[in-house]
């Protein structure tokens, strides 16, 4: 992370930090909506725990617009960060019930086109949001800002998680398959909001793997 920046570079990725948050933040309202009712409509427990996740995205992205809304946005750094690390194990609690629960009384969701193609999109747009939000995180030197690209990151996991299962349970029967795959996204997010929590997100699992695409 770079400490030689000048006054007008650090504005400049504040500001870029703020508008990615900020399309962070009305993507995942819109997504929210479209996936609970979509969810209801096809009794799919998976769809509407995805559109709940979409709003602890949003509480993630809100905590960072608001710290770089701030005179000194640093100061904010820890508490932000606890904020994220909240969101994180909330998003754990949540996933590791429904899933839990969809196992055990063996809910069978039916097929939901607007899901399937929801979900998709989820896995192409997250990780262009997140990958742009860490580069302009890293080179300001901000926790928070790369421990937010790692929650939408991590949403990204979850919606690739949902699209398997949709697409598994509609054209196999393999109704479980989305439950399963929740349960290693809620241990991927325990350790996530672990490292959030200690202050430590610029060296998380993920953060590591990417360092050298950036190098």
């Amino acid at each position: 992370m770079s400490t030689t920046l000048t006054p007008a570079r650090r504005e400049t990725l504040q500001r870029r930090i703020r508008l990615i948050v900020g399309l962070t933040i009305g993507y995942n309202l819109v997504e929210a909506v479209i996936a609970i009712a979509a969810g209801s409509v096809a009794s799919s427990a998976a769809l509407v725990g995805f559109g709940l996740d979409s709003t602890i995205e949003v509480l993630s992205a809100a905590a960072v617009a608001w710290q770089f809304t701030r005179r000194d946005p640093e100061r904010w750094e820890k508490p932000t960060l606890r904020v994220i690390a909240v969101a994180f194990f909330a998003l754990a609690g949540y996933v590791t019930a429904t899933s839990i629960a969809a196992l055990v009384t063996a809910e069978r969701p039916e097929h939901s086109t607007i899901g399937i193609v929801l979900t998709a999109v989820s896995v192409a747009v997250m990780p262009f949001l997140s990958a742009i939000e860490r580069r302009a995180g890293r080179a300001l030197g901000s926790a928070t800002a790369v421990a937010d690209s790692l929650q939408t990151l991590l949403c990204t996991y979850l919606s690739a998680a949902v699209l398997l299962g949709l697409i598994a349970n509609s054209l196999l029967g393999w109704w479980w398959a989305d439950a399963v795959a929740g349960l290693v996204i809620a241990g991927f997010a325990v350790r996530e909001g672990v490292e959030a929590w200690r202050g430590d997100a610029c060296a998380t699992s993920v953060g590591m793997l990417l360092e050298g695409e950036e190098e």
